[in-house]
């Protein structure tokens, strides 16, 4: 079976500014890999590369026969507009929309879908509250009901834990463990060290290029890691932009 992502030294970036370098390397169906590094490392961009969001700069991103719409994205909180006035059922509900189009009307068996998944994350009675009202956990939750509803075989969630109590870390972790023991492909970017080395058996290492990926226990080494934080802490924001896929590199 061939690879589910492939990156063939793919360079990513904002106005020609590269903040992911010369990445190469496969993501086998299947796996479960997080993708760990510093504050700036190139995490997010990485995976708006994945989900389609930003086009590489040079090099390219293979998705093993999949298209872009065929992947679940988890932003980070920050990206979502919570003073949006949308209830938690119809934000949830949005998950179906690659298979009922975006102005598809939801019949009795798609509304029983969007229960049985706020149900699966501990939302059940929170359909009518508006997401303004929700906690940061909740919050977290709702957007882990919505990948529920999207049953897609590449998962990508960006910073899923980051700021939410460990109840709700325990009770999405353990969705994210049953949807690899479905074989499903999921990729998620972390900061909790601890949590990757119990959760994780795959790690990238991103400190803008690649540090280490392979295996958790051989990856997240001292050595690496701090390889990973010098190699962010030099570099410069203000480098010429990317010439032909080139690296502008700090002086």
């Amino acid at each position: 079976m061939g690879a589910q992502l492939q990156f063939r030294d793919v360079t990513l970036g904002y106005d020609r500014h590269p903040a992911v370098h010369h990445l190469s390397g496969e993501v086998a169906p299947g796996a479960l890999v997080a993708v760990v590094g510093p504050n700036g490392a190139g995490k997010s961009t990485l995976f708006r590369g994945v989900v389609g969001i930003l086009k590489p700069l040079s090099g390219t991103i293979g998705l093993g026969g999949l298209q872009t719409r065929d992947i679940a994205y988890l932003p980070q909180s920050a990206d979502i507009d919570r003073s949006f006035p949308i209830s938690v059922f119809d934000l949830v509900g949005t998950g179906l929309w690659r298979n009922k189009g975006i102005f598809g009307g939801l019949g009795k068996h798609e509304q029983k879908q969007i229960r049985e998944a706020l149900a699966a994350v501990g939302l059940s009675g929170f359909e009518n509250r508006t997401i303004g009202t929700l906690s940061g956990g909740q919050m977290q939750r709702m957007l882990f009901a919505r990948v529920l509803l999207q049953d897609a075989r590449v998962i990508v969630l960006d910073e899923p834990f980051n700021a939410i109590d460990a109840k709700t870390t325990s009770d999405l972790i353990a969705l994210v463990r049953h949807w690899h023991d479905e074989k499903r492909t999921v990729l998620a970017a972390l900061h909790d060290m601890e949590l990757v080395r119990t959760n994780f058996p795959e790690t990238l290492l991103l400190a803008r290029s690649p540090v280490a990926w392979g295996a958790t226990s051989e990856v997240l080494t001292a050595d690496n890691l701090l390889s990973a934080r010098h190699m962010c802490e030099a570099f410069d924001d203000a480098a010429a932009p990317c010439i032909d896929g080139k690296r502008s590199q700090a002086a």
